[in-house]
Protein backbone atom coordinates (compact mmCIF):
# COMPACT_ATOMS: atom_id res chain seq x y z
CA UNK A 1 0.00 0.00 0.00
CA UNK A 2 1.23 3.40 -0.35
CA UNK A 3 -0.57 6.25 0.79
CA UNK A 4 0.01 10.02 0.40
CA UNK A 5 -0.59 13.10 2.47
CA UNK A 6 -1.28 16.79 1.26
CA UNK A 7 -0.90 19.80 4.07
CA UNK A 8 -3.62 22.65 3.30
CA UNK A 9 -4.18 26.26 3.81
CA UNK A 10 -7.06 27.92 1.99
CA UNK A 11 -5.63 26.42 -0.69
CA UNK A 12 -6.71 26.33 -4.56
CA UNK A 13 -9.10 23.54 -5.45
CA UNK A 14 -8.22 23.13 -9.10
CA UNK A 15 -4.22 23.07 -7.80
CA UNK A 16 -5.21 20.70 -5.12
CA UNK A 17 -7.45 18.88 -7.76
CA UNK A 18 -4.32 17.88 -9.99
CA UNK A 19 -2.87 16.91 -7.25
CA UNK A 20 -4.96 14.34 -6.20
CA UNK A 21 -5.64 13.32 -9.56
CA UNK A 22 -2.04 12.41 -9.91
CA UNK A 23 -1.55 10.21 -7.14
CA UNK A 24 -4.84 8.68 -8.13
CA UNK A 25 -3.95 7.33 -11.45
CA UNK A 26 -0.90 6.29 -9.89
CA UNK A 27 -2.86 4.11 -7.84
CA UNK A 28 -2.45 6.17 -4.09
CA UNK A 29 -4.77 5.35 -1.56
CA UNK A 30 -5.41 6.60 0.86
CA UNK A 31 -4.71 9.99 0.16
CA UNK A 32 -4.77 12.57 3.25
CA UNK A 33 -5.90 15.77 2.88
CA UNK A 34 -4.35 17.28 6.58
CA UNK A 35 -6.56 20.87 6.47
CA UNK A 36 -4.79 23.57 8.34
CA UNK A 37 -7.13 25.98 7.31
CA UNK A 38 -9.44 27.90 9.62
CA UNK A 39 -12.50 26.73 8.64
CA UNK A 40 -13.56 23.38 6.88
CA UNK A 41 -14.65 24.73 2.71
CA UNK A 42 -12.23 22.03 1.26
CA UNK A 43 -14.41 19.29 2.69
CA UNK A 44 -16.97 18.75 0.56
CA UNK A 45 -14.49 18.81 -2.44
CA UNK A 46 -12.46 16.22 -0.88
CA UNK A 47 -15.65 14.09 -0.40
CA UNK A 48 -15.66 13.91 -4.54
CA UNK A 49 -12.97 11.62 -4.14
CA UNK A 50 -13.33 7.86 -2.86
CA UNK A 51 -9.27 7.80 -1.88
CA UNK A 52 -9.20 10.88 0.61
CA UNK A 53 -9.84 11.44 3.08
CA UNK A 54 -10.74 14.80 4.95
CA UNK A 55 -8.92 15.93 8.15
CA UNK A 56 -9.63 19.20 9.52
CA UNK A 57 -6.93 20.50 12.16
CA UNK A 58 -9.07 23.40 13.12
CA UNK A 59 -5.99 25.17 13.16
CA UNK A 60 -2.45 26.30 11.56
CA UNK A 61 -0.92 23.68 13.35
CA UNK A 62 2.56 24.06 10.92
CA UNK A 63 3.56 22.07 7.31
CA UNK A 64 4.97 19.24 9.57
CA UNK A 65 2.77 18.59 12.44
CA UNK A 66 -0.34 18.52 9.63
CA UNK A 67 1.80 16.05 8.15
CA UNK A 68 2.33 13.62 11.02
CA UNK A 69 -1.31 13.93 11.77
CA UNK A 70 -1.74 11.66 8.22
CA UNK A 71 1.24 9.64 8.78
CA UNK A 72 -0.25 8.39 12.27
CA UNK A 73 -2.57 7.23 10.30
CA UNK A 74 -0.58 5.29 7.96
CA UNK A 75 1.45 3.68 10.46
CA UNK A 76 -1.71 2.52 11.81
CA UNK A 77 -2.87 1.20 8.23
CA UNK A 78 0.28 -0.32 7.73
CA UNK A 79 0.97 1.03 4.83
CA UNK A 80 4.24 0.00 3.04
CA UNK A 81 5.25 3.83 2.19
CA UNK A 82 3.85 7.09 2.75
CA UNK A 83 4.39 10.27 0.38
CA UNK A 84 4.74 13.53 1.97
CA UNK A 85 3.58 16.09 -1.37
CA UNK A 86 2.66 19.45 -1.81
CA UNK A 87 -0.57 20.34 -3.38
CA UNK A 88 1.59 22.14 -6.25
CA UNK A 89 3.25 18.57 -7.29
CA UNK A 90 1.73 16.68 -10.37
CA UNK A 91 2.65 14.21 -12.63
CA UNK A 92 1.77 11.38 -15.10
CA UNK A 93 1.14 7.70 -14.56
CA UNK A 94 3.84 5.02 -13.95
CA UNK A 95 5.89 7.39 -11.27
CA UNK A 96 5.15 5.48 -8.49
CA UNK A 97 5.19 2.22 -10.13
CA UNK A 98 8.89 3.19 -10.91
CA UNK A 99 9.49 4.55 -7.15
CA UNK A 100 8.21 1.00 -5.60
CA UNK A 101 9.99 -1.26 -7.97
CA UNK A 102 13.24 0.65 -6.82
CA UNK A 103 12.54 1.18 -3.16
CA UNK A 104 11.32 -2.79 -3.09
CA UNK A 105 14.58 -3.59 -4.62
CA UNK A 106 16.67 -1.34 -2.41
CA UNK A 107 15.33 -2.10 1.55
CA UNK A 108 17.85 0.13 2.68
CA UNK A 109 16.55 2.82 0.98
CA UNK A 110 14.33 4.96 3.73
CA UNK A 111 13.23 8.01 1.67
CA UNK A 112 13.84 8.97 -2.13
CA UNK A 113 12.76 12.15 -4.43
CA UNK A 114 12.76 11.94 -7.66
CA UNK A 115 13.70 14.50 -10.67
CA UNK A 116 11.57 17.59 -10.08
CA UNK A 117 10.95 20.71 -12.63
CA UNK A 118 8.99 23.79 -13.11
CA UNK A 119 6.30 23.75 -14.90
CA UNK A 120 8.65 25.22 -17.83
CA UNK A 121 10.56 22.12 -17.99
CA UNK A 122 13.60 23.78 -15.92
CA UNK A 123 15.17 21.50 -13.39
CA UNK A 124 14.68 22.30 -9.25
CA UNK A 125 17.57 21.93 -7.19
CA UNK A 126 15.69 19.91 -4.48
CA UNK A 127 18.70 18.06 -3.25
CA UNK A 128 21.43 20.14 -1.71
CA UNK A 129 24.01 20.22 0.86
CA UNK A 130 23.45 20.43 4.24
CA UNK A 131 22.95 24.38 4.96
CA UNK A 132 25.20 26.92 6.91
CA UNK A 133 24.29 29.82 8.42
CA UNK A 134 25.77 31.58 5.80
CA UNK A 135 24.33 29.36 2.72
CA UNK A 136 21.36 30.64 3.68
CA UNK A 137 21.92 34.29 4.64
CA UNK A 138 23.78 34.88 1.58
CA UNK A 139 21.39 33.62 -0.86
CA UNK A 140 18.47 35.59 0.46
CA UNK A 141 20.45 38.93 0.81
CA UNK A 142 23.29 39.39 -1.32
CA UNK A 143 22.91 39.79 -4.97
CA UNK A 144 23.83 36.55 -7.00
CA UNK A 145 25.96 36.98 -9.16
CA UNK A 146 28.43 37.69 -5.70
CA UNK A 147 27.63 34.31 -4.70
CA UNK A 148 27.02 32.40 -7.77
CA UNK A 149 30.00 29.81 -7.27
CA UNK A 150 29.23 29.09 -3.64
CA UNK A 151 25.39 28.25 -4.62
CA UNK A 152 26.59 26.52 -7.21
CA UNK A 153 28.38 24.47 -5.09
CA UNK A 154 25.23 24.05 -1.93
CA UNK A 155 22.78 23.65 -4.63
CA UNK A 156 24.66 20.92 -6.42
CA UNK A 157 24.03 22.91 -9.54
CA UNK A 158 27.45 21.72 -10.77
CA UNK A 159 26.30 18.14 -11.23
CA UNK A 160 24.10 16.93 -14.16
CA UNK A 161 21.41 15.25 -11.84
CA UNK A 162 21.62 12.31 -13.85
CA UNK A 163 22.51 9.27 -11.61
CA UNK A 164 21.09 8.13 -8.29
CA UNK A 165 23.02 9.14 -5.40
CA UNK A 166 22.71 9.53 -1.44
CA UNK A 167 22.08 12.62 -0.48
CA UNK A 168 21.07 14.23 3.65
CA UNK A 169 18.72 16.80 2.41
CA UNK A 170 15.62 16.12 0.59
CA UNK A 171 13.56 19.41 -0.23
CA UNK A 172 9.93 18.89 1.04
CA UNK A 173 7.86 18.86 -1.86
CA UNK A 174 7.61 15.01 -2.89
CA UNK A 175 9.12 13.11 0.12
CA UNK A 176 8.72 9.19 0.05
CA UNK A 177 9.45 7.08 2.52
CA UNK A 178 9.39 3.83 3.75
CA UNK A 179 6.55 4.15 6.32
CA UNK A 180 8.58 1.71 9.01
CA UNK A 181 11.58 4.00 9.07
CA UNK A 182 9.21 6.42 11.33
CA UNK A 183 9.24 3.49 13.79
CA UNK A 184 12.85 4.25 13.91
CA UNK A 185 13.66 7.58 13.29
CA UNK A 186 10.39 9.61 13.95
CA UNK A 187 7.48 11.64 12.41
CA UNK A 188 8.37 15.49 11.21
CA UNK A 189 10.10 18.01 14.02
CA UNK A 190 7.11 19.71 14.95
CA UNK A 191 8.80 22.75 16.79
CA UNK A 192 9.49 24.06 13.13
CA UNK A 193 6.51 25.46 11.82
CA UNK A 194 7.36 25.55 8.60
CA UNK A 195 10.21 24.98 5.85
CA UNK A 196 13.68 23.24 7.81
CA UNK A 197 11.48 20.28 8.72
CA UNK A 198 12.14 18.79 5.36
CA UNK A 199 15.91 18.89 6.37
CA UNK A 200 16.10 18.14 9.82
CA UNK A 201 13.87 14.35 8.87
CA UNK A 202 16.03 13.50 5.74
CA UNK A 203 19.54 13.53 7.77
CA UNK A 204 17.83 11.95 10.61
CA UNK A 205 16.75 9.28 8.56
CA UNK A 206 20.14 9.70 6.54
CA UNK A 207 21.62 8.54 9.73
CA UNK A 208 20.47 4.97 9.58
CA UNK A 209 19.90 4.61 6.16
CA UNK A 210 20.29 5.93 2.61
CA UNK A 211 18.19 8.77 1.54
CA UNK A 212 18.18 8.70 -2.42
CA UNK A 213 17.63 11.54 -5.01
CA UNK A 214 16.07 9.23 -8.07
CA UNK A 215 16.07 10.41 -11.72
CA UNK A 216 14.38 8.19 -13.72
CA UNK A 217 11.21 9.53 -13.10
CA UNK A 218 9.94 13.35 -13.06
CA UNK A 219 7.30 15.47 -11.45
CA UNK A 220 6.40 18.66 -11.49
CA UNK A 221 6.27 21.67 -9.05
CA UNK A 222 5.13 24.99 -8.99
CA UNK A 223 7.14 26.48 -6.61
CA UNK A 224 5.80 29.62 -5.33
CA UNK A 225 8.87 30.13 -3.33
CA UNK A 226 6.28 32.48 -0.65
CA UNK A 227 9.19 33.41 1.65
CA UNK A 228 10.64 35.61 -1.30
CA UNK A 229 7.41 37.34 -2.07
CA UNK A 230 6.03 37.96 1.04
CA UNK A 231 8.16 39.90 4.62
CA UNK A 232 5.37 37.65 6.91
CA UNK A 233 6.70 34.53 5.24
CA UNK A 234 10.35 35.15 5.47
CA UNK A 235 9.65 35.72 8.92
CA UNK A 236 8.94 32.42 9.56
CA UNK A 237 11.62 31.13 7.31
CA UNK A 238 14.29 32.98 9.36
CA UNK A 239 12.51 32.40 13.08
CA UNK A 240 12.34 28.39 12.18
CA UNK A 241 16.01 28.42 10.75
CA UNK A 242 17.28 29.86 13.99
CA UNK A 243 15.63 26.97 15.91
CA UNK A 244 17.42 24.69 12.99
CA UNK A 245 20.52 25.79 13.61
CA UNK A 246 19.91 25.65 17.56
CA UNK A 247 19.41 22.24 17.39
CA UNK A 248 22.11 20.91 15.12
CA UNK A 249 24.92 23.78 15.51
CA UNK A 250 25.61 26.89 14.08
CA UNK A 251 28.95 26.63 13.30
CA UNK A 252 30.32 23.87 14.07
CA UNK A 253 28.35 20.83 12.73
CA UNK A 254 31.08 18.08 12.25
CA UNK A 255 28.25 15.66 10.57
CA UNK A 256 27.49 18.38 8.49
CA UNK A 257 31.06 19.29 7.37
CA UNK A 258 31.44 15.40 6.75
CA UNK A 259 28.80 14.73 5.12
CA UNK A 260 28.96 17.61 3.07
CA UNK A 261 32.84 16.34 2.02
CA UNK A 262 31.88 13.27 1.29
CA UNK A 263 29.41 14.26 -0.87
CA UNK A 264 30.83 16.93 -3.26
CA UNK A 265 33.97 14.62 -3.73
CA UNK A 266 31.44 11.58 -4.30
CA UNK A 267 29.77 13.98 -7.06
CA UNK A 268 32.82 15.02 -8.42
CA UNK A 269 32.85 18.76 -7.95
CA UNK A 270 36.00 21.00 -8.40
CA UNK A 271 36.75 24.24 -7.16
Amino acid sequence: MVSASIVTYRTDCDELYHCIESLRKNGVSPIFVSDNSPDDSLRDFCSGFDEVEYIHNGRNIGYGAGHNVAIRKAIHLKSDYHLVINSDVYFGGGVIDRIVGYMDANADVAQLIPNVTYPDGKIQYVVRLLPTPADLIFRRFLPERWIQKRNTCYCLAFYDHSKPFDVAYHQGSFMFFRTKCFDTVGLFDERFFMYPEDIDITRRMHRLYRTMFFPAVTVVHAHKAASYKSVRMLAVHMVNMIKYFNKWGWFFDRERSVWNKNLLEQLGYKK
